[in-house]
């Protein structure tokens, strides 16, 4: 029985994480040129109603969650898979609960946020402990501390931004 040290072991994992990142990069790059868009549109239109800003980041969780969901195809040996599908789930099902009812879904949009910002973070931070001996494991460590503060953010600003909410909806 040969045993492989943990040096090779972790060698060979780094070289398969590096081709599979390589394979996939197009994915990446159409999903972060998509959010970069949407964010530069977001600044040139500030005055779209509620209605519109709901819509718009439900339709861009939902395609969000598709091409990452695209991206992991063939990506079914790559560490903590079955995270990045959870991932993929709830960026789909957030999207999809924006758009069923726009007018509810500014009553609820605070609460959604805070909870997928919880579980997003939380799921990075397991992800880039599991990770901990790459390189730059720390910045995925960074956006899923961030994700969590943000969500306890919103949660300690909760009645301001429900009333924020609640104020818009009678333009309704």
């Amino acid at each position: 029985m040969s045993m492989m040290s943990l040096d090779a072991a972790a060698q060979v994992m780094r070289e398969e994480m590096r081709r599979t990142v390589k394979q996939y990069s197009l994915w990446y790059l159409v999903q972060g040129g998509l959010m970069i868009l949407a964010g530069i549109l977001a600044l040139i239109y500030p005055a779209i109603s509620s209605v519109a800003v709901v819509f718009f980041i439900g339709w861009l969780l939902i395609f969000s969650g598709v091409f990452q969901g695209i991206s992991l195809i063939g990506a079914r040996h790559v560490p903590h898979f079955w995270l990045q599908l959870i991932s993929v789930a709830l960026f789909i099902v957030v999207g999809a609960l924006f758009l069923r009812n726009l007018g509810e879904s500014l009553l609820t949009l605070t609460l959604l946020l805070i909870v997928f910002f919880l579980i997003e973070g939380i799921s990075k931070v397991i992800f880039a402990l599991t990770i901990r001996p790459f390189p730059n494991w720390g910045w995925v460590l960074l956006s899923g501390i961030v994700g969590i503060v943000l969500a306890f953010l919103l949660w300690a600003s909760i009645p301001v931004s429900a009333w924020c909410v609640a104020r818009d909806r009678t333009d309704l």
